[in-house]
């Protein structure tokens, strides 16, 4: 028997939840089959749930059917939900994907289909409701294989497809053509390796097809691979009908059995160990208790305090960051005689079961705030907090939620010495990759500081949501790194490394570069095509950005990326200028700097010098007394140095990068660009940082390590006019002198593995918009109007050159320049043909 996890997912009223009590009907699990608009459903069992006929919590049941013991887990249809959503995918074995064959693929079955993509989850499809719909069973396929893909295969008659489905699969083809039939155990493998979508038909309502399907579950899905030692992924964190604390958690390695200890580990270090005291099994509602679970299992466990949604634990690691995450802020008010604190403390309960809500005190305001989806979300949050805590609150919507980060490295230090007290923190401070949050580590001897002090710099560094300093929003996407300490061996208490942590982070905000952070969205946009130039000009005006647009049938399809804050309202206007024709389907991107940052700083207008519950500032001792070191000042005071240094760079200094590294011909370069740069200064040491007293450490100087691949850019009709070859095919057809330039780089980063872009001058072309077009493994860039290969250069080599190594491909000078400032090598014609030529090379010796 094969213990399966499976999620149902679909677009609120595709009928999932009739699907589900199908399958637990058909599958004996229940005898009495349920329906949401009865209000009687063996899974929406929450009375808000049953009110508004919309599932809001994930749920889950059991059944067993052929060989297959499934845990059904049911999640919410709506939008607004769709973070309870992605927090299941994270245990999921399998997926079920609803549609409803009357409306087909609608916007948010495609964020579903895209969410299921990154996690890497198996798709099985129900087309649902095909008893009401007038769309035959060959329109729904075609729909479903040219929005979702060629790998959806219908799955009704696999024998009549086989030829189709062999086309998903090469091992799969092969076998085919070999034994002229394709065995379950490769379309089991096939589907286990999203090549193939397997697609049913039928009624939920009406139990039509249901039995054929949950066939094809049964013999179509593989058992999961499971560890030997204990692992489990935390999948929500709820409270029993006693108001008990409940971990939910999928075991998947080993056993949990009841008493058994478990340890919660955070970025490699242990911060609690706890003991299991009751282990449920849930189906609907009802529950039964066991004393151990084993693999495959999804059980709710009592005595776990410290876990949280999403927690890797025994060997598997943390859920990434959600893709899905609320956009807009609100302000909670509480009635006028409600306690505050007790409130508080109450709506964090809330935060554990919903971690997207981030409900959050801002002491200078005195107000609550949490992130919310939408109105439905809201209505269902006034409620949840009524019948749970007895409050009624109301909701005043605040605006986006922004958050900040930095551009640059920087060594944040605080200092806390009042009288008999003393503590000294230096952290290295670093921009990370975008969703990445915050990370913390620590790179300190033990013989500069004792562990167990570096352990609670730790936990003070992890207790507290660290705020930025130009909106006060929080920190994100940095890395945060402990890298020298101090403490007083008679005066020193926990509570003053609190204070030295909490300002050292301070410091380091208030010194580096901060960067105004705001959400985007990822958008596929269809209007007719009469409408495309008024698509594309709001899709401007709203600081969005597009690829080319691609026609399709009698509309146009626009895909891009813009703020959330301008395309949030941006459907219902859709809906008015292509009288319901347009279709959106918006879906978080992730956090990108703001566009109007200067505008949201101003009008938020926080003054971080004012906040003294975040203060910058340092207090040092002298004469017997404490006295307060500005922020900036913080430096020369200090007692230990860290051996930390960085590139000395006057305002206006442009930097150098040491990767650039040429003979004669670049040393010409570098008068000129000091010529028109001014003179590049070699980085200094700041004296004042170190203690007289003190032996001179060893410097550590901080360099960014370049992140990902290689990106290689050529120039393209340089290179064109620079090789004999290709010039003399130029003199005849351009066309045919491109097209060779553009083989032959796609035969060499085959063998490279780097990513290469070709970049080809159009800006003489009067209205193009510019052209990226992916051929075979690389881009071909095409300029728009009045820009020139060398400025496209120009800009990618500046924002692919502060994280990435970059070469450039050209023999232009002017170019070269452009280069050797943004910090990327360069790589003339002549040498870059000579490279080329030996890699063609290797790659004929390869394939002989």
């Amino acid at each position: 028997m094969k213990r399966l996890v499976i999620g149902i997912l679909a677009h609120v009223d595709s009928g999932k939840t009739t699907l589900s009590e199908a399958m637990l009907c058909t599958s004996g699990a229940i005898r009495k089959f349920g329906r949401v608009d009865h209000r009687d459903s063996f899974l929406d069992n929450n009375i808000i749930e049953r009110e508004r006929g919309i599932t809001v919590f994930s749920k889950q049941a059991l059944m067993s059917f052929g060989n297959s013991e499934i845990t059904l887990l049911d999640t919410p249809g709506h939008i607004d939900f769709s973070a309870e959503t992605e927090r299941t995918l994270w245990v999921l074995d399998y997926a079920i994907l609803v549609i409803s064959a009357c409306d087909g693929i609608q916007n948010h079955t495609e964020t579903l289909w895209r969410l299921l993509d990154k996690y890497n989850v198996p798709v099985f499809v129900f087309v649902n409701k095909t008893d009401i719909s007038d769309k035959t069973h060959d329109e729904i396929m075609c729909e479903l294989k040219e929005r979702l893909g060629d790998g959806c295969i219908d799955f009704s008659d696999i024998d009549a497809h086989s030829e189709e489905a062999a086309m998903c699969d090469e091992a799969i083809m092969d076998s085919f053509i070999e034994n002229g039939k394709i065995a379950d155990k490769e379309l089991r493998s096939a589907i286990k390796r999203r090549r193939i979508f397997p697609c049913f038909f039928g009624s939920a309502l009406k139990l039509d097809g249901i039995e054929g399907f949950m066939n094809g579950l049964d013999n179509y899905t593989a058992a999961p691979v499971s560890g030997e030692s204990f692992g489990a992924r935390v999948l929500k964190i709820s409270n029993d009908e006693q108001g008990e604390r409940m971990t939910f958690m999928k075991i998947t390695g080993g056993s949990l059995k009841i008493r058994d200890s478990i340890n919660g580990t955070r970025n490699g270090r242990d911060k609690w160990c706890e003991k299991v005291s009751l282990i449920r099994i849930y189906s609907g509602a009802k529950f039964s208790t066991a004393e151990e679970v084993f693999p495959g299992m999804v059980c709710a466990v009592r005595g776990l305090t410290q876990t949280f949604a999403g927690e890797g634990l025994g060997f598997e690691e943390n859920a990434p960051v959600p893709v899905l995450e609320p956009v807009l802020t609100y302000k909670i008010n509480l009635p006028d005689n409600e306690d505050v604190t007790k409130a508080l403390t109450n709506f964090r309960l809330l935060a554990e079961e919903d971690p997207q809500l981030k409900i959050t005190w801002n002491k200078q305001l005195r107000e609550i705030n949490v992130n919310l989806m939408g109105d439905i979300q809201l209505e269902i949050l006034q409620r949840v907090i009524h019948d749970r805590f007895g409050i009624d609150v109301t909701f005043e919507r605040g605006g986006i939620a922004y958050k900040e980060t930095i551009a640059n490295a920087v060594e944040g230090i605080g200092h806390y010495e009042p009288l008999r007290h003393y503590a000294e923190v230096h952290l290295l401070l670093e921009p990370a990759e975008r969703g990445s949050g915050v990370n913390f580590y620590t790179d300190c001897s033990e013989n500069l500081l004792d562990r167990n002090w570096q352990r609670l710099i730790m936990a003070h560094l992890e207790e507290k949501e660290h705020i930025g300093v130009l909106t006060g929003s929080p920190i994100t996407d940095i890395n945060i790194t402990l890298i020298a300490g101090k403490a007083h061996q008679k005066h020193t208490e926990g509570g003053d490394f609190r204070q030295a942590t909490y300002r050292a982070v301070r410091q380091g905000l208030r010194s580096a570069e901060s960067v105004l952070l705001e959400p985007w969205y990822s958008f596929k946009l269809e209007v007719p095509q009469e409408m495309t130039g008024r698509a594309l000009n709001d899709i401007q005006h709203m600081s969005g950005s597009f690829t080319p647009p691609m026609m399709n049938n009698e509309k146009t399809v626009i895909t891009g990326t813009a703020p959330a804050s301008e395309m949030s309202e941006y459907g219902n206007v859709l809906i008015g200028y292509t009288h319901g024709k347009g279709r959106l389907i918006c879906i978080p991107d992730g956090y990108k700097p703001c566009h109007n940052g200067e505008e949201v700083i101003k009008n938020i207008n926080y003054d971080c010098d004012r906040d003294i519950e975040n203060t910058a500032d340092s207090v040092f001792c002298s004469h017997g007394a404490g006295f307060n070191v500005k922020w900036d000042e913080v430096y020369k005071y200090s007692h230990i140095d860290s051996g930390l240094s960085f590139d000395d760079k006057a305002e206006d200094e442009i930097p150098v990068f040491e990767r650039v590294d040429y003979a004669d011909d670049d040393k010409e370069l570098m008068r000129i660009f000091e010529q028109t740069y001014g003179t590049v200064k070699t980085p200094k040491r700041d004296a004042s940082r170190v203690m007289k007293t003190q032996k001179e450490p060893k410097r550590r100087k901080y360099t960014p390590i370049p992140q990902g691949p290689e990106y290689l850019l050529v120039d393209g009709y340089n290179i064109i006019f620079a090789w004999e070859d290709l010039k003399a095919a130029a003199k005849d057809s351009l066309d045919a002198a491109r097209n060779m330039l553009i083989d032959r780089m796609c035969n060499y980063q085959g063998f490279k593995q780097c990513e290469l872009i070709l970049v080809f001058d159009a800006y003489k072309v009067k209205g193009n918009r510019g052209e990226v077009e992916k051929v075979n493994n690389i881009s071909v860039v095409y300029t728009k109007e009045a820009e020139t290969a060398d400025m496209y250069i120009e800009k990618i080599t500046h924002e692919l050159g502060k994280k990435h190594h970059v070469r450039v491909a050209t023999s232009d000078a002017l170019e070269q320049l452009i280069i050797l400032g943004n910090g990327a090598m360069r790589v003339s014609a002549t040498e870059f043909e000579a490279e080329i030529r030996e890699t063609e090379k290797k790659i004929r010796e390869f394939l002989v």
